[in-house]
């Protein structure tokens, strides 16, 4: 029995720690929803605490007719009274945080696309649309209004640090305003099942100072510095990669597949999974389904050489 105690403790507490900790309140959102939480955890405990003593007490205690009154009061007001008037007033409170979470304006717009198994981001800025894709990042201390929509079954978006969870479902809009208050590297992820690489569509949420991002979209928002005869672009449009994939500056212009326009300035490849190196996309390329299966970019094993170290070098040139 201890050492089944030992093994799931553990394993619970594992769940408090990491990028993906839903403790770490570094969103004023989160802050409200963990508050919540300590709450129901401590009134929950002091309950059970007072059932268990009432159970004991009445146990031991001798039967006395005289006490039936009392009895019956102790049920009404205990048993009937007390659970409405504190579930009345959770639910109130929870109802609030709700509202505010599901706001419909914030200092910053972003619409995210949950697709198979990506995720498509856009910011909408007075210039127009910054398009970018598996990474998100947010200026720290403004609230920041994301439009949620889901390209083909329903996923879910949740930076635990940051803020609660909200479904995004085909055909309709969902909203979510999250506003961080701490700087760093927060992990997203989709925490709806959604198929086979369900458990491989996370994104990173990037808390960075306001001068910082605003410096960083100005730089998303420019097309791709390509050199005019690009060997790697040559690669690139030989072998069809520009009817999925867009890079902005070129003829490449793909709607199915991730926007590749600043592709190197990001931090992770894959949605997430392995950090972007010339090895991790070559590999990628070559190897596509062993590093994340069942997605929809088939793999090129035959593109080797200097064709393939060519394309590798043109994709992490664009930063």
């Amino acid at each position: 029995m201890r050492r089944g105690i030992l093994l799931i403790v553990p394993a619970l507490l594992a769940g408090c720690a990491g990028r993906h900790n839903w403790l770490a309140s570094a969103g004023a959102e989160a802050q409200r929803v963990e508050d919540l939480f300590w709450v129901l955890l401590i009134g929950a405990v002091l309950i059970w605490c007072l059932v268990i003593g009432a159970a004991v007490y009445a146990h031991r205690r001798q039967v006395d007719p005289s006490l039936e009154t009392q009895a019956r009061r102790f049920i009404l007001w205990g048993g009937a009274v007390f659970p409405t008037v504190v579930v009345g007033a959770l639910l109130v409170w929870g109802l609030v945080i709700l509202r505010d979470i599901t706001a419909d304006e914030g200092d910053l717009t972003v619409r995210v696309d949950g697709e198979r198994w990506w995720w498509r981001v856009i910011y909408e800025t007075p210039e127009g649309d910054v398009v970018t894709a598996n990474e998100i990042r947010l200026p720290v201390d403004r609230t920041a209004f994301f439009r949620l929509t889901a390209d083909d079954v329903i996923h879910s978006f949740w930076v635990p640090a940051l803020g609660g969870k909200m479904d995004m479902i085909p055909g309709r809009e969902t909203t979510l305003a999250l506003t961080p208050v701490a700087t760093g590297n927060w992990g997203g992820l989709c925490a709806e099942y959604c198929g086979g690489a369900h458990a491989l569509m996370r994104f990173d949420t990037i808390v960075m100072e306001q001068e910082a991002f605003d410096a960083w979209l100005a730089a998303q928002a420019a097309p791709a510095q390509v050199a005019e005869g690009d060997p790697g672009l040559e690669v690139f449009q030989a072998e069809g990669c520009g009817a999925c994939h867009t890079i902005r500056g070129t003829e490449a212009q793909g709607p199915v597949g991730p926007d590749l326009t600043h592709l190197a300035s990001r931090e992770k490849l894959g949605a997430g999974l392995y950090d972007m190196t010339p090895e991790t996309v070559a590999r990628w390329i070559t190897d596509t389904h062993a590093m994340k299966p069942d997605i929809d970019m088939p793999p090129y094993p035959d593109l080797q050489g200097d064709r393939l170290d060519r394309l590798v070098a043109f994709l992490m040139s664009l930063d």
